[in-house]
């Protein structure tokens, strides 16, 4: 063999490139989640939106918007939060289209990335046009897109970008849009939520292939993950609270249409695992439940410790399994 050759040939072994993505032999169940991880794709192709023309038009149509000084400073807050999440999304989204190998996930998670980067640059137009610029944002949410970004294990990063980040994103924009506070924002929102519950699927259809492979180790080690994300989601809504107040939205009831979100998405991604949710997989939930009594009391328990306490033991007693609608990847 030429001297020239063996060089090229010289640490080939630790290419970047997935030579195998086409060698993999799939059982029935990962076939169908690989065609619809494809159909993930070419949806979003055929969806895809010119985010300039569609700010222009909806500007154009309401007349600008036109909100009190209070209500543009709170909104202002909230979507500065979401922008920056958007940017988080982006980069996520490109670790993953790089690092996932099955070629349907790497289409979905790259149709994904192409779709972060019109919502970061959109939202960026839309503080201008309400008359923020772009800072910073509160500390909790900035924890909760951190670990995100920095986790090394793909199925961490897969189950926080997909199934928690991209789930509080789709209740924030469902709130408001349902709101009607400001008709510009509640109509281009309706072009996000499309875009991110697709963004759940690629979640949905391939985290279950990883779950599979995970020792029983690495499986704690995902469930605690999942804690630290839960953690912070509800440090930064309980932040987020005087801000919706000034909308008129309840962070108790987003709190609970965010936990009705995330159960769909988790028990479709269960369903294409092929295993039952049972009791044990709902303890978290059950947690929640009780946690929510003391972040977000019922209006009469307000400034009452001991009814709050009442209420969060009362929640753990009569906890029931949650039940949602099936999440619309393809919508």
């Amino acid at each position: 063999m030429n001297p020239v050759m063996l060089l090229a040939k010289w640490g080939r072994s630790r290419t970047k490139i997935p030579f195998g993505m086409f060698d993999l032999a799939k059982a029935a169940q990962e076939a169908r989640a690989d065609a619809k991880l494809r159909s993930i794709y070419h949806r979003g192709q055929e969806l895809a939106w010119d985010g300039r023309q569609v700010l222009r038009d909806l500007i154009q149509k309401h007349g600008g918007i036109k909100l009190p000084a209070h209500q543009k400073q709170a909104l202002a807050r909230i979507f500065e939060t979401i922008l920056w999440g958007e940017l988080a999304a982006w980069k996520i989204s490109a670790q993953l289209a790089d690092r996932i190998e099955p070629l349907e996930a790497k289409m979905a998670a790259t149709s994904q990335t192409h779709d972060e980067a019109r919502h970061f640059y959109v939202m960026y137009d839309y503080l201008k046009e309400l008359g923020h610029t772009p800072r910073h944002i509160d500390p909790y949410a900035q924890k909760l897109l951190d670990i995100t970004l920095n986790t090394p294990h793909l199925a961490d990063k897969l189950l926080g970008m997909q199934l928690m980040i991209e789930t509080i994103a789709l209740t924030i924009f469902s709130e408001v849009r349902s709101s009607r506070i400001e008709p510009v924002l509640s109509d281009l929102l309706a072009y996000y939520e499309k875009d991110e519950a697709r963004h759940v699927g690629l979640g949905t259809q391939y985290l279950p292939q990883l779950l599979r492979g995970l020792t029983r180790a690495q499986a704690v080690r995902t469930t605690l993950f999942q804690l630290k994300l839960i953690f912070w989601t509800l440090a930064g809504l309980k932040a987020m609270e005087p801000d919706l107040r000034t909308l008129g939205i309840e962070a108790r009831d987003m709190s609970e249409h965010g936990r009705l979100k995330q159960t769909a998405a988790f028990e479709e991604m269960w369903a294409n695992a092929g295993v039952e949710p049972t009791p044990a997989r709902y303890a978290i939930d059950r947690a929640l439940w009780g946690i929510r009594e003391l972040l977000f009391p019922q209006p009469g328990n307000l400034g009452n410790r001991r009814a709050q306490l009442r209420s969060a033991f009362a929640a753990l007693r009569d906890w029931q399994p949650p039940t949602a609608p099936k999440t619309q990847q393809a919508a």
